[in-house]
């Protein structure tokens, strides 16, 4: 991967963020689109999803026009076509639409390059916290907050030295089978404490990577680009996602 610019990368999604400020200091219009990867059947759009997508897909294609592109508001790419990529991007402009909708802050830029069936490389910045995390195969993840020096994602980190656990779940997304898993998980280690704490879009998995959570279940519908460009940061950050 040493064609590829981490730096470059950082700032499309950087560029995209602010794009999608612009619009989240205004008012917006919402619109509903179908969505198989939802209980409901649709998942919220923004025309905030619109213009970031936009900026992310026209700079990685400036950049790398010989890797193809999957976004969440360009998957209609037929999968014949795509199920001989051996390297592409794959790219969620707004994770955490509901989010963005609510005003709280938690939804994020999401960018990862996948290889085969593995995100190797993976961006994830937060707009609002102006907070980058990035991870690239082989090499420690790192989170940068604004103009501050860059910050190692060491896999030593713990949440909490005494063994209690950190569970970080889904704000908008939260289901009976998640709800059980915590239960199940306090009655598994009685005499610690087990927290619960809500997060919004791929925010969840980089509180793993920072240490700061121990374990983010999803117990839910979830789509790939959802997940990829943060698993790209757990792993750089010494830790996994796995299915179960």
């Amino acid at each position: 991967m040493n064609d590829i610019d981490m730096m470059k990368i950082t700032g499309i999604a950087r560029k995209a963020g602010e794009e999608i400020l612009k619009i989240y200091d205004r008012d917006f219009s919402v619109e509903q689109k179908k969505d198989e990867g939802f209980e409901e059947g649709t998942s919220p759009l923004t025309e905030a999803d619109k213009a970031s997508n936009k900026v992310i897909v026209e700079g990685l294609k400036e950049l790398y026009p010989e890797i193809p592109v999957l976004s969440e508001e360009g998957k209609d790419i037929p999968y014949e076509k795509r199920k001989g990529w051996k390297r592409f991007w794959l790219v969620d402009p707004l994770d955490g639409t509901k989010e963005f909708i609510k005003r709280n802050g938690e939804f994020t830029v999401n960018i990862a390059l996948v290889q085969g069936d593995t995100p190797v490389l993976g961006v994830v910045y937060v707009p609002v916290k102006d907070t980058l995390y990035y991870g690239i195969q082989g090499k420690d993840g790192i989170k940068k907050v604004g103009r501050q020096d860059p910050e190692e994602l060491k896999p030593d980190q713990s949440t909490d030295e005494k063994g209690d656990l950190t569970v970080v779940a889904s704000r908008s997304h939260f289901t009976p089978e998640t709800d059980k898993f915590v239960k199940d998980l306090r009655e598994k280690n009685k005499g610690k404490e087990v927290k619960l704490v809500s997060a919004g879009s791929s925010v969840k998995l980089c509180l793993v990577a920072e240490g700061k959570a121990d374990i983010y279940p999803r117990l839910g519908p979830t789509m790939e680009w959802d997940t990829a460009a943060a698993h790209a940061v757990v792993k750089s950050a010494g830790r996994n996602v796995y299915n179960f």
